[in-house]
């Protein structure tokens, strides 16, 4: 038997329910060894419950799911619960399982061993150190700390930050050290939830290359096009509780559900032209005994026929914006501006001018300065010598991480919307809602439930409705899911305004630059012809990256 035929986990005829909402009906998939597969489908459609599930965590009401013996799972999930009291690299240690314990006891040695507090006990001690060590080298230990070492700089760790206590990081840092854990553990298959959420494009560039050249069994959701494009051979979809497997990465994908939704329309169109022919039939002749014979037996063959659903259609709601009004041709000017923070110097002697129309995506590594500049431009926080100045006539919409802090928590996304615009109708404001994924009562939700995502959306809503003609973006994509980020990319497309953002979403990049500026510490560089001809002229997807 071929080793790729090895089977890994199988859903067989699962069912799910929970509460009134259907998540599975009589669904059924494999996961075999080598295959890379993407999880897809709308939000809430049970992506996290298919999860579950493969974990034991939840257990189906139908069918069962059955993973290979022997085979070890790495899970990854959004919620990485408590971490404190060990360093970033004991922790991340701690998922190759045994190891860690003895890596955990030779740092107390260690320390004992330098302690003159301790030194009646110096003999006992050296002598466990040897013991301790020796079991250390055994389990292949010191070979898996420079991998460990290595795992953590490619999600972006620095050498100072490996050895501090993990308790110190900020949440995103967390869940980069739990992605890290699973990745060294290798285990024969891997369930990532999310992971490329909090990473930045050097790090999800990184994370690529390693889930590429990664043997065993990936099944992973990510709201990174790119990234499941390039690192899945297989897409599984969830929608309306069936799951459809499709092989290739996902634009074939989607190319795939395009052309089997454009049959089934077809199909369902003459269906439903001769099922009209034959209605039409029975209602002129059921009164004429003539015809009753004829009748009979169309109204049986009617009665036989197996109805084809028309596709099921994700309510793509398009929203026709108002024209930005028209600013001036010098957007904003920076001038030998000077910034820094303490002994970060983030910018000397900078010049910088954004003209009507352009369109800039800001590059480069972390604490180069990404957002500062959009801060300085969106008036947030001021050089410390120089000017920035922002043109006449410039109306400008900042989008940053804080704004959705600034929202109200005890309103409705509908309250929101209308104390933001009360002079428009309400039709206008129902389909502007539904634009941004506020479906019909959706919009009655109070906005302190919201998840971030649906945050982001309402945020956005309340920023494009009344479109500026500068827009000020720091990582928009952060939360939003695969959908929303094609809907906001197709209703940018068409802004007439000017733009400058930060994105660490190389779709959204290379859809909606025209422009590069590239922050490096030789001083900034400028690109025209957007993110492709970056990538085209400098050979590489983002700074940084050799």
């Amino acid at each position: 038997m071929l080793w790729h035929c090895h089977l890994v986990i199988r859903l067989d005829n699962i069912s799910l329910q929970h509460g009134q909402q259907i998540l599975f009906i009589e669904a059924s998939a494999a996961l075999h060894k080598g295959q890379k597969v993407g999880l897809v489908g709308p939000n809430g459609s049970g992506k996290t419950t298919l999860f579950r599930c493969v974990m034991k965590e939840e257990a189906p009401d139908e069918g069962q799911v059955s993973v290979d013996r022997g085979v070890t799972i790495g899970y990854f999930r959004q919620d990485v619960g408590d971490m404190e009291g060990r360093t970033v690299l004991e922790e991340t240690l701690a998922g190759a399982g045994p190891v860690a314990d003895v890596a955990h006891e030779l740092k107390v040695l260690e320390h004992a061993l330098a302690d003159p507090a301790q030194a009646d006990k110096m003999e006992k001690n050296i002598e466990r150190f040897g013991e301790v060590q020796a079991r250390f080298d055994e389990l292949g230990g010191y070979a898996l700390e420079g991998r460990c070492r290595e795992i953590l700089a490619g999600l972006g760790f620095r050498e100072s930050v490996v050895d501090e206590d993990v308790g110190a990081l900020s949440g995103g840092w967390k869940m980069r050290v739990a992605l890290a854990r699973i990745l060294l553990m290798k285990p024969d298959a891997m369930l990532l939830d999310e992971p490329t959420n909090h990473l930045d494009l050097e790090s999800l560039i990184w994370l690529e290359n390693f889930l590429k050249n990664y043997e065993g069994a990936l099944l992973m959701t990510s709201h990174d096009r790119e990234f499941l494009n390039r690192v899945c051979n297989q897409i599984l979809e969830i929608d309306g509780g069936v799951i459809t497997t499709f092989s290739g990465n996902y634009e074939y994908y989607v190319q795939q559900k395009a052309l089997a939704d454009q049959q089934q329309q077809a199909t369902f169109e003459r269906q439903q032209a001769m099922l009209k022919k034959e209605l039409a039939f029975i209602e002129r002749f059921k009164a004429r005994a003539s015809h009753a014979a004829q009748v009979q037996s169309r109204v049986k063959k009617l009665e036989k026929i197996d109805r084809v659903e028309p596709p099921r259609r994700s309510v793509k709601v398009a929203f026709e914006f108002k024209p930005a009004p028209r600013s001036g041709e010098d957007v904003a000017k920076i001038t030998g501006v000077n910034k820094a923070y303490g002994d970060l110097v983030v910018y000397k002697n900078f010049d910088f001018l954004l003209r009507r129309k352009e369109r800039w995506a800001v590059m480069g590594v972390n604490g180069a300065g990404k957002s500062t500049l959009l801060k300085m431009i969106a008036g947030e926080t001021r050089p410390d010598t120089g000017s920035v100045v922002v043109g006449a006539s410039v109306k400008m919409g900042y989008f940053a991480q804080h704004a959705m802090d600034l929202l109200d928590g005890q309103k409705t996304v509908w309250q929101t919307l209308t104390d933001a615009f009360s002079r428009s109708s309400e039709g206008t404001l129902r389909s502007l809602a539904a634009c941004f994924g506020f479906q019909k009562d959706e919009v009655d939700k109070i906005v302190r439930v919201l998840s971030g995502g649906e945050k982001a959306r309402l945020v956005m809503a309340l920023m494009l409705f009344d479109p500026p003609n500068l827009l000020v973006l720091d990582e928009p994509t952060n939360h939003l899911d695969l959908a929303t980020k094609e809907m906001l990319i197709d209703s940018l497309r068409n802004f007439d305004g000017s733009m400058i953002f930060v994105s660490h979403d190389r779709h959204f990049l290379s859809e909606l630059s025209n422009r590069v500026l590239e922050l490096t510490p030789e001083g900034p560089h400028t690109y025209g012809g957007g993110y492709t001809e970056y990538v085209a002229r400098t050979g590489r997807e983002a700074p940084g990256l050799h």
